[in-house]
C-alpha cells in the first residue's frame, strides 16, 4: 500500500491530490493498482485557509490541542512551534474501514429517535451487554450490507466503523450469540415501535396513511417435520414452488411511500382469504378509524369481507 500523488494545473496553479492505492497481482502475474482511499488535495498555498490540522492528546491532558499538518517536501513559512512535519513516504494505512455509510446510518437512527426509544425498552443486561447498541449495529448492517448475523460477526463488523461510532468493541456489539439473542427481546415491543415510527414519519415527512398496500408472501424451511403443535411451520401453497418444504406465511401492510404499518407471521397453511378481516380490525384498533383505501390482490378478499368493508362507517374501499 502506498500514497499516490496526481497533479492538475488550473488557472495557472498546480494542485496536488493524494490517494492511497495498493498493488494487486492478477492470475497472469500482471500488477494492477486498486484505489483504496481518496485523501483529497493538500494545497501549496500558505494561507490559514489551506492549513490541514490534526488533534492530539498529550499525556495527562484531558483536552486535545490542534497542530498544523504539512508534507515534508513543502516549504513552510508559518512561524508556529506546534507545526508537525509528516513524511508521507513513511505513512502506513492500518485497518481502513468505511466511515460515511455507518455515520449516515447512525444519523438516520437518531433522526427517527430509535436510540431513545430502544434505550428505554432494552436496558443493559446483568453482564453489561448494551442491547440497544447491539440492535443499532444490526439495523445499520441491514441498511448498508444486508446479510446474516454470522456474516456480521465473521466479516462485516471488523471492516466497519460501528465500533468507533458507538464507542464499543467487537465483544460488546458483534459477538454471535448476542446478535441472535437480541431478536428475542424485540417482539413484545412491536406495537409500540410501529406507533413510534408512525408519529416520526408524520413529523418528518408529513406522511399520510389513508392509502395502504396489503400483500402476503411465504418463506420455506428445509427442515423435517413433525414439529410441535404451536409451531408455525406447515405445509401449504408455496409461492416459491417448494411444496415439498414447510413454510410460514408473512403478511405486510405498507403505505404507497413504502412505510410499513404492520406485519404478521402466520402458519404456513393459512389461506389468503382468511387474513384480511383480522388486519382491518388490527389497523383500525391501532391507528383509529379512517376512510382508507386498501390495495390488494383480487384473490385476497371474499365477497363477505368486501360487503363488510363497504358497509363500515366510514366505508373502506
Amino acid at each position: 500500500m502506498f500514497l499516490r500523488c496526481s497533479t492538475r494545473k488550473k488557472d495557472g496553479k498546480e494542485h496536488r491530490y493524494w490517494s492511497v492505492v495498493e498493488n494487486k497481482r492478477c492470475a497472469d502475474n500482471r500488477i494492477v493498482q486498486r484505489h483504496v482511499l481518496y485523501l483529497g488535495e493538500i494545497n501549496d498555498q500558505q494561507q490559514a485557509a489551506w492549513e490541514k490540522t490534526v488533534e492530539i492528546f498529550e499525556h495527562g491532558q484531558t483536552q486535545p490541542r490542534t497542530v498544523a499538518l504539512f508534507a515534508e517536501d513543502r516549504p513552510v513559512e508559518v512561524q508556529d512551534e506546534h507545526i508537525v512535519r509528516v513524511k508521507l513516504s513513511e505513512m502506513q494505512l492500518r485497518h481502513p474501514r468505511p466511515w460515511g455509510a455507518c455515520w449516515l446510518a447512525c444519523h438516520l437512527y437518531k433522526e427517527l429517535k430509535l436510540d431513545e426509544f430502544w434505550s428505554q425498552r432494552l436496558p443493559p443486561s446483568r453482564k453489561g451487554t448494551r442491547w440497544d447498541l447491539v440492535l443499532q449495529t444490526l439495523c445499520a448492517y441491514r441498511l448498508i450490507d444486508p446479510g446474516s448475523e454470522w456474516h456480521l460477526h465473521r466479516h462485516w463488523f471488523e471492516g466497519s466503523a460501528m465500533g468507533d461510532l458507538l464507542g464499543a468493541d467487537f465483544g460488546q456489539l458483534a459477538e454471535s450469540h448476542k446478535l441472535y439473542d437480541c431478536h428475542d427481546l424485540l417482539l413484545e415491543h412491536k406495537t409500540a415501535l410501529f406507533d413510534h415510527l408512525t408519529q416520526r414519519w408524520k413529523d418528518l415527512f408529513n406522511a399520510k396513511f389513508d392509502g395502504l398496500l396489503y400483500d402476503l408472501t411465504s418463506s420455506y424451511f428445509e427442515s423435517d417435520p413433525p414439529f410441535g403443535e404451536e409451531d408455525k411451520r406447515k405445509f401449504g401453497y408455496s409461492r416459491d414452488k417448494r411444496s415439498d418444504c414447510v413454510q410460514v406465511v408473512i403478511a405486510l401492510i405498507v403505505t404507497p411511500e413504502g412505510f410499513p404499518l404492520a406485519y404478521e407471521v402466520m402458519p404456513g397453511n393459512t389461506s389468503d382469504k382468511t387474513t384480511l378481516k383480522a388486519f382491518l380490525e388490527k389497523i383500525e384498533k391501532q391507528y383509529g378509524k379512517a376512510q382508507r383505501i386498501w390495495v390488494r390482490d383480487r384473490g385476497i378478499p371474499t365477497e363477505r369481507t368486501l360487503r363488510e368493508m363497504r358497509q363500515s362507517e366510514p366505508p373502506i374501499l
